[in-house]
């Protein structure tokens, strides 16, 4: 299976997502300098740290994003890069903060930082990206960049903290479990695209637009991210398998079952999560295959991605919007690669 974009996975970028990232190719090279510089500039005994969670941070999915949205409100330009980065140091932090909460060991085919040094240094290194996230979103000329990204940063912690008190709670239904991926994940998708169209010059109508195809977007992203760390294997997860239901997240799959499959599986699952183990896997598996919870989740999946591909009909520039609608045929590509083989 070719691998996602963002997504911890061993293979190289494939053909399809390099011509996606072409057209923004210049503009992925600024953000990639301007992020090496800011983490350059930590203290030199801090500076490591943060260049190790930067040589994990995948694909800059959500700096491509930027980018994207940038040219179809008229071409990106500085402002938008240093949005980019701002964004990409926001997310760098959530995921170190996330490897801790999920006593994940590894992250695209590498240890976590908390697992190279230990969880304290990966806390205060995550709180260091967001406070550098935050400076350099306030030397924009207008507060308008700073209120926005306190605010989606807020969502995202937010949407955290909902989904630690829903630990364990296998009967959570979808409503909230969506709630909760918009707040967590299409959060950022959603604050790249209106950052990227705005400071483009993007008018009022196009820059909600391309908000709420981030926002759709990004939630899609999350349910098959949530689908990998079940169908999926550890060679193209690049990172441990189970992480979700063994730390007690109710994920989709695992909420279709409980919803079809009745209290005794519900109860049978929550005592294996406090055991759990590689064995575990394999039986949730089977029961997870014979409810049809992936293709369910995929119909799930698909419907957000229609939902993003309509609200580019209020884009103007077709010839850039392109771009955009591929990023949602990729995204069901891969969702449909999931459980094969």
């Amino acid at each position: 299976m070719t691998p996602l974009p963002d997504a911890p996975v061993t293979q190289e970028t494939t053909a399809e997502w390099q011509e996606i990232a072409l057209s923004v190719a210049p503009f992925l090279d600024g953000v990639q300098q301007e992020l090496a510089g800011q983490v350059a500039a930590f203290d030199p005994e801090i500076a490591p740290y943060a260049e190790y969670a930067l040589a994990n941070q995948g694909k800059q999915l959500r700096a491509t994003l930027t980018g994207l949205a940038a040219n179809c409100a008229g071409g990106w330009n500085n402002s938008a890069v240093k949005a980019a980065v701002i964004i990409e140091m926001v997310h760098l932090a959530t995921l170190l903060h996330d490897d801790i909460m999920d006593g994940a060991e590894f992250r695209r085919n590498r240890p976590t930082l908390a697992r190279k040094w230990d969880n304290t240094t990966a806390v205060l290194v995550g709180d260091c990206l967001f406070a550098n996230a935050l400076r350099l979103a306030a030397e924009f000329p207008t507060t308008d960049v700073c209120r926005a990204v306190s605010t989606a940063t807020r969502t995202v912690c937010s949407g955290e903290i909902l989904q630690n008190n829903h630990q364990g709670n296998l009967a959570l239904g979808q409503a909230e479990y969506f709630k909760m991926l918009r707040m967590k994940t299409g959060e950022l998708f959603a604050l790249a695209c209106e950052l990227g169209g705005s400071l483009a010059g993007g008018d009022p109508r196009e820059t909600r637009a391309l908000r709420e195809y981030g926002m759709a977007l990004g939630t899609a992203y999350q349910v098959y991210d949530d689908c990998l760390d079940l169908f999926g294997s550890e060679a193209e997860a690049g990172k441990s398998l189970g992480t979700d239901i063994a730390s007690g997240k109710a994920t989709l799959p695992v909420i279709l079952l409980c919803e079809q499959a009745g209290p005794e599986i519900a109860t049978q699952l929550g005592q294996m999560i406090g055991r759990w183990d590689a064995g575990q896997l394999n039986i949730l598996r089977g029961w997870l295959s014979e409810f049809n919870t992936l293709e369910q989740s995929q119909s799930s999946l698909e419907s957000c991605l229609a939902d993003a591909r309509e609200a580019l009909g209020a884009v103007g520039d077709s010839g850039h919007r392109d771009a955009l609608e591929e990023l949602t045929r990729f995204l069901a590509q891969q969702s449909v690669g999931l459980g094969v083989g």
